[in-house]
Formats: structure tokens, C-alpha cells, sequence
């Protein structure tokens, strides 16, 4: 069997897997896919700046230590307390550790894509790019399963520190998103994001996301 090697890395905001978001296109601001060699050349991405999204293949590399042989996973969207098939689901537990993201492609800087949309972790290893054809791969009557009746909250986040505009939206974009551990939603506790060179200290008060303090 042929060796899959990495053609790219992701370079993101997400220094840490907590609070990366739970699905691709949650969050707009810009990360970065560098090209490797012998990809890293022009030629290799020639017409790719037509396309307005992609389709990235990738590791979850920071799964190693988790088991990735059960046949179930219990998935946060249904609070933790149901199982589901694993391959009914987008759980980053899978058997071969890969994840398929779909992300929008804002331009093309030398060889490295910039992206909007992207849900990795920081340093991921890339197997694949493809173009995302909308007249094939768009099917507004499909059926998404146990995911129909679900809609995205988001709750408010409020600052409680002082923050620049730009970082503030990144922050309000990734909090609001709740990444707490579905487990922890009735109790209080309070939480450290590492995003970027920062580390963002918050709690949930009565379903609002306050920011405590920012190092």
C-alpha cells in the first residue's frame, strides 16, 4: 500500500485543539496553507486561483494518542449523551485520522494559499488540495441526517479587558462558538484559549461569554 505523505502545512491561530471550531466556515478570519517541495512551485497551483473554494484533505495529528479503533462516537451537537456510528459523524476520532475541511480560498500569496473558514489546529499536515465544483458537489435537497434539526447558537461575548478591534473580532468569533465540553454547559468553571501569541482567559455567565483578561 502507497505511503500518504503531506504536500502542505496549516499554519492557524489554533495553537491548541481547544477551541478550534466544531465544523469548517465557523470562523473568517484568514490562516495559511503552505506548499511543500516539490509542490511548492507555480505550476503546481496554476488555475486553483479560479476557484473560490477548496476541499483540504489533512491529519489529525494530534490524535495520536486517542483511540481511533470504536465503532461509536457521542457527538457534542447531541450533547455528549447519545452514540452514534462513527462514520454517521465528523469526529475528529476516526481510523485513519483524516479530516476533510471545505474552505474558502480569499487569494493566492506566491505558493501558499490564504484561506478563510479553516478549522486547523496549527502545524496540521496536508495529503490533499481539490477545487470545489459547486455544479457537481451541491445538492440543496440532500439530507444531513440527525444533523436537520440542529441550528448553530452562539452566544454573546462581552469584554471585561482591554482589546484591539481586530483581535476582539477573532475572539468574539471563536467564543461565541462555545467550545466548552458539552459536560461542563450547567456548571461554572473558568477556561484559557490559546489564539495566536495570546492566551484568552473567560467564563460563561448565564449563557454569556465574558472576557476576563488577555496575556
Amino acid at each position: 500500500m502507497k505511503t500518504i505523505s503531506k504536500i502542505a502545512i496549516a499554519h492557524s491561530l489554533f495553537k491548541e485543539k481547544f477551541s478550534i471550531p466544531r465544523q469548517p466556515g465557523l470562523v473568517s478570519f484568514e490562516s495559511k496553507i503552505e506548499m511543500l517541495p516539490p509542490y511548492n512551485r507555480p505550476e503546481a497551483l496554476n488555475g486553483l486561483e479560479e476557484f473560490s473554494h477548496l476541499w483540504v484533505l489533512f491529519d489529525f495529528h494530534a490524535n495520536d494518542k486517542a483511540d481511533n479503533s470504536s465503532l461509536t462516537v457521542r457527538p457534542p451537537r447531541l450533547g455528549g449523551n447519545k452514540k452514534l456510528g462513527v462514520f454517521a459523524t465528523r469526529s475528529p476520532n476516526r481510523p485513519n485520522n483524516i479530516g476533510l475541511s471545505l474552505v474558502k480560498l480569499l487569494r493566492i500569496e506566491g505558493t501558499d494559499l490564504i484561506i478563510s473558514g479553516g478549522d486547523f489546529l496549527d502545524q496540521t499536515p496536508v495529503f490533499d488540495i481539490k477545487p470545489y465544483l459547486k455544479e457537481i458537489e451541491s445538492y440543496p435537497d440532500a439530507r444531513s441526517g440527525w444533523t436537520d434539526d440542529l441550528v448553530i447558537k452562539k452566544l454573546k461575548v462581552v469584554f471585561h479587558c482591554e482589546c484591539v478591534l481586530e483581535l476582539k473580532v477573532k475572539i468574539t468569533e471563536v467564543l461565541s462558538l462555545d467550545p466548552r465540553p458539552r459536560y461542563h454547559e450547567d456548571g461554572y468553571k473558568q477556561y484559557g484559549s490559546r489564539l495566536g501569541e495570546v492566551d484568552v482567559h473567560w467564563e460563561v455567565i448565564e449563557g454569556v461569554v465574558r472576557v476576563l483578561e488577555i496575556t
